[in-house]
């Protein structure tokens, strides 16, 4: 039976050539998506598979909240936290941290080699399963200054030679190589080139920073714990509460709060600051699958429209095959093989349009190209066919159904008297349906182009036009400054510690005079040149002024958000000058100037306080320049030149400011194009599917047509005649979409960011055009080619 389903099927696919066309092209394309849609979430659920703990290793995150604000969520904790959770919590089996900021220069006979890692306790092997080659697992990160290798950068310093007992010297520390490990495979969530002992920062922890073993100091410590066999995660989170609100006494409004994250979920957890890897928001992957299956789904309905708008030309093969003793389940079996066998075909092509979609995917951002590998493999293979046959599956079940309903005998006598138009009401809500979610589409592509090009445009209160930044790498400032003022296009200097308004985020708590509430105040040491070149505005005081590079600290200017956080005269700012905050280790600093508001984080989060501190000292992280250019790509090689004479060893390092903000929003630039690319595949399958719808019905209306022309009816009635009904649907998908969309943006995509550009209908009616445009054309065409069909070769036989 199931052979004579297949050749029966196979030649009803090759006699309806229009039909199996439409059906192919539009399954084809919707499966690619789904092609892509299964190898991004194999690839996110394969992350650390290789960890033989995987499903009981867990990450501590904070949760930094204000009574009345939002919570700040970090992937970082303190260093605190994790010696409380090894000596006080019981039902956890291993302890772990880490702590980033690793990095310098090898010197390596004579050579000097850039590397970058994390600082690891000697716990870090126990609960991560990372090959090691040489060493012991035990003691590898035991003793201060000892260090553990990838192969890839014990080659870099070492070349084939054995590395163990090995030194490196970065600066004037010299470091112990004690292990070898395998490269990190690319499907971890961890990036790093060595390894050094943890107790090698403890004993370090003088020159870094005043409270290392501040409960609040959360912002560059990683703690990683393993669960028992049995353990319970909601256990040892009641006990994460219990600890979190003993060290939260006495700390006024504010609550850090750890909570446990499991290991699989990290990689789609972008949302996380000071993240230790490249990481995808979990909710656009669910967005991308949602999308995806309405594209599938959408495919799906032109089959089932197109199936039954051919119940005319199939009710007698399925009258015949009736009186010849087949039961319904023999044709309903019978219409779902030809249903599978249409969708393994399109599977084929999907394949091809999958390996080109792969690649273009990829290259929308390096953070996709980082993340993901979309490779192939067996198992991916196999779920590329399960997908066909559901899809095939889905697709033809409401044909099958319809068609195993026929009466044999009424069908034979009079194909005509075959109820096909009790189902026109499914059919037109499928269209409807089908089109909703086509206008959804292109009108959220347009509205979403227009807030990312907003935030990009958006006023950050500062100036970041034409200005370049070089990352100093631990080089001296004051060499590259001097190299680069004698260049005529670079208009002004300064340093910075940072960059704000790309993501990065560097802070301290401070106190106003004696009192015991401290406020977490966003920071960057800048020089006296930085507020006139980044167009900063003094509501009051004044700027700093040059002072020698160990000059003691004793100012700082500050923005009108931290005068509100402590009520320094917030009406007057003049008579906060003079006023005294108190830094973690100690310092009263004077604030001599009150600048005006601007954005240092991302416009998702509201303006928070700021300080801005003088620093002389001789390396900083970043020269800024000042660009007045008419030969842009001379200007950058001569300040690459001027690079090239201080550092032959590092690259160089420096981005536009303009373009440094573009990268942050890249995930939503990304996602703009994902869905801009989804939104064209719905609209040319819903295209596909209502060219089919129209065909169908005008091929069985040429008589009527034909007497309609010789009785005197012109072409332009007889197109509106045959479109109505569907335009009438076209109208009621915008009335349905317009209203959807313009909700969804106004209710729950905007609300997630404090600053954001206002809506306006031009997106939506834009989209609807476009779509309305598509539509009009596809059936246009079928219905003026039909109108125009000479009248004597339709009646000639009549």
């Amino acid at each position: 039976m199931i052979g004579s389903y297949i050749k029966t099927s196979g030649r009803s696919i090759v006699r309806n050539k229009l039909f199996s066309a439409i059906n192919i092209a539009g399954l084809a394309v919707s499966m690619s998506v789904g092609l892509l849609t299964l190898s991004i979430v194999k690839d996110l659920f394969s992350y650390d598979s290789f960890h033989e703990k995987k499903y009981r290793i867990y990450r501590v995150i904070t949760a930094d909240q204000r009574k009345g604000g939002s919570p700040f969520r970090l992937a970082t904790s303190s260093v605190r936290a994790g010696d409380k959770i090894r000596e006080a919590i019981t039902g956890i089996e291993r302890v772990t941290q880490m702590r980033r900021g690793f990095g310098g220069d090898a010197i390596i006979d004579n050579q000097t080699i850039p590397l970058s890692g994390l600082w690891a306790d000697e716990s870090f092997f126990d609960v991560f399963t990372f090959p090691l080659l040489r060493g012991s697992r035990a003691t590898a990160l035991k003793d201060p200054y000892s260090i553990v290798l990838t192969e890839t950068t014990s080659r870099k310093l070492f070349g084939l030679a054995e590395p163990l007992g090995r030194t490196v010297k970065f600066d004037t520390t010299t470091y112990v190589v004690t292990g070898l490990m395998k490269d990190l495979p690319k499907l971890s969530h961890m990036k790093f080139e060595a390894l050094v002992s943890f107790s090698t920062v403890v004993l370090q922890k003088p020159d870094l920073d005043g409270d290392f073993f501040d409960w609040r100091n959360i912002f560059s410590n990683y703690t990683y714990v393993v669960l028992p066999e049995n353990g319970d995660a909601k256990t040892v989170q009641a006990a994460l509460d219990k600890l979190c609100a003993a060290e939260n006494a006495g700390m006024g409004d504010r609550q850090i709060m750890l909570k446990l994250q499991p290991l699989q979920q990290i990689p789609m957890d972008a949302k996380l600051a000071n993240p230790i890897g490249p990481g995808i928001n979990q909710i656009a992957v669910w967005i991308l699958a949602g999308l995806t299956l309405v594209v599938i789904l959408s495919a799906c309905v032109n089959y089932t429209n197109l199936s039954i708008a051919r119940a005319l030309r199939r009710s007698r093969e399925v009258g015949i095959r009736k009186i010849m003793g087949a039961f319904r389940g023999h044709v309903r079996t019978q219409f779902m093989v030809e249903s599978v066998i249409i969708a393994l075909l399109s599977l084929l092509f999907s394949f091809l349009f999958f390996l080109f979609l792969r690649t273009q995917f990829l290259s929308f951002s390096p953070i996709l190209a980082g993340l993901l590998t979309l490779e192939l493999s067996p198992s991916l293979v196999a779920w590329f066919v399960c997908l066909a046959v559901a899809v095939g599956i889905v697709a033809g079940f409401l044909p099958a159904l319809f068609f195993s309903r026929i009466n044999a005998i009424r069908v034979l006598k009079d194909a005509s008297s075959v109820k096909v138009f009790h189902k026109v009401s499914l059919r037109k809500a499928l269209v409807v349906v089908q089109y909703t979610f086509s206008l959804v589409f292109i009108t959220t592509t347009i509205i979403g182009y227009q807030q990312y090009r907003g935030l990009l445009t958006f006023d950050l209160g500062f100036a970041t036009g034409n200005v370049l930044n070089i990352h100093m790498q631990g080089n001296k400032s004051d060499l590259l400054i001097k190299e680069l003022s004698e260049l005529p296009a670079v208009t002004a200097l300064s340093t910075s510690r940072i960059i704000t308004s790309t993501g990065n985020i560097y802070g301290m708590h401070a106190k106003y005079k004696d009192l015991n509430d401290s406020a977490s105040i966003l920071l960057n040491y800048v020089d006296e040149h930085y507020l006139p070149l980044h167009g900063h505005k003094l509501i009051a005081g004044k700027n700093f002024s040059a002072r020698p590079a160990h000059a003691e600290e004793s100012e700082v200017i500050v923005s009108m958000q931290l005068l509100n956080r402590f009520n320094i005269s917030p009406h007057d700012p003049a008579k906060a000058l003079g006023e005294q905050i108190l830094t973690p280790e100690g310092k009263k600093l004077t604030i001599i100037g009150v600048m005006k508001d601007f954005h240092y984080g991302t416009l998702e989060d509201k303006i928070s306080p700021v300080a801005f501190r003088y620093t002389a000292e001789e390396t900083h992280g970043f020269v800024n320049a000042k660009i007045a250019s008419t030969d842009l790509p001379s200007t950058m090689a001569a300040i690459e030149a001027a690079w090239q004479k201080i550092d032959r060893v590092h690259p160089f390092k420096a981005e536009f400011y303009d373009d440094q903000i573009e990268q942050t929003y890249n995930q939503f630039s990304v996602m703009v194009k994902v869905i801009g690319f989804l939104a064209f595949l719905a609209v040319c399958v819903s295209s596909l599917g209502l060219l089919g719808m129209v065909v169908f019905p005008t091929e069985t209306r040429l008589k009527e047509i034909g007497i309609r022309k010789v009785l005197g009816a012109g072409e332009g009635s007889l197109v509106l005649l045959l479109s109505r009904g569907f335009l009438v649907l076209l109208v009621v998908a915008m009335l349905i979409a317009l209203p959807a969309t313009w909700m969804l943006f106004d209710k729950v995509v905007l609300p997630k960011f404090a600053y954001h550009q206002p809506l306006n209908m031009s997106g939506l009616i834009a989209g609807s055009l476009i779509v309305m445009g598509i539509a009009c054309v596809m059936i246009g065409w079928q219905t003026l080619k039909t109108a125009r069909t000479n009248p004597a070769k339709v009646l000639k036989n009549e």
